[in-house]
């Protein structure tokens, strides 16, 4: 009897312990937003019962939904901003801007933050403050069946010089490839509009070629038998001339950017898979 009484006060001992635990570990999963008084842009989003946010479409970031009906955007940028709104409880509002505008109308306060995807670049970086949440980069690309590429295990693998890496005159990556890939051949060709210069790879006259990570699932679907580096989903996540990619808010506002930072750590294996599902979908 005795026994048994001792049994039932520790299991429930046990119980309330582990319910205790579970709460500490969800008010710790749980941003506190901004007190009132802390930060002007806040105060303001609470006072409009919105937080206005400037966005263009952009995939797989922010990408626009043009049917007419659901959401007007999905992927990692609109989890991110509606979770902000929500801890503040307030609605997002949308402010539609163009590529030229969505940073300078932070600094005239039609918008509390960009939601448009930016590349973090230090020009932008003097006049407005980041919440990185992805990257852009590239993968390397090549034929299958190309015996030169059988070993190849890594982009590192791909710097020797039996391999020519093929890319476009006057694109991003030109002044990157000499300096990643120091002794492979390389071969500039003129820009045809297209995300990489694929007939270059197919004819032969290149053994591989640097291509958007976003892009790649498109191409891979595209023109089969393709393969990239790095392989498989760790292409889509790329760390090869990588850029970091973000919202931000008008500078000068460090209580509203910790928290905007918070709620992002608190999100990051969500908008990751979020920004990979949408690239396999494409």
């Amino acid at each position: 009897m005795l026994l048994r009484l001792r049994n039932r006060i520790a299991s429930a001992a046990f119980t309330l312990a582990f319910a205790t635990g579970l709460s500490a570990l969800s008010a710790q999963a749980q941003v506190a937003p901004p007190a009132p008084g802390k930060d002007s842009i806040v105060d303001r989003i609470r006072a409009a019962g919105a937080i206005k946010a400037a966005a263009i479409g952009e995939f797989p970031w922010l990408p626009e939904n043009t049917s007419g009906v659901g959401e007007p955007y999905s992927g990692p940028a609109w989890i991110l901003v509606n979770e902000i709104a929500k801890g503040l409880g307030v609605k997002v509002e949308v402010v539609p801007v163009s590529h030229e505008t969505k940073v300078p109308i932070l600094a005239t306060g039609q918008a509390d933050i960009s939601i448009a995807p930016l590349t973090d670049t230090p020009t932008r970086e003097k006049v407005v403050d980041f919440i990185n949440y992805s990257q852009s980069s590239l993968c390397l690309f090549g034929r299958a069946d190309n015996p030169k590429l059988k070993n190849v295990k890594s982009v590192d693998d791909l710097d020797r010089p039996e391999i020519t890496v093929a890319y476009f005159t006057g694109s991003a990556p030109e002044p990157w490839i000499p300096v990643r890939f120091k002794k492979s051949a390389k071969r500039a060709v003129a820009g045809s509009g297209a995300n990489a210069p694929v007939e270059e790879i197919m004819s032969g006259r290149a053994d591989v070629a640097p291509i958007d990570n976003v892009a790649w699932p498109k191409l891979e679907h595209a023109v089969p038998g393709l393969k990239a580096w790095p392989e498989g989903d760790s292409c889509l996540q790329s760390n090869e001339m990588a850029g970091a990619v973000g919202m931000a808010i008008e500078k000068n506002h460090p209580v509203f950017l910790a928290y905007l930072l918070s709620v992002r750590d608190s999100l990051k294996p969500k908008l990751q898979a979020e920004e990979i599902k949408l690239m396999k979908a494409q």
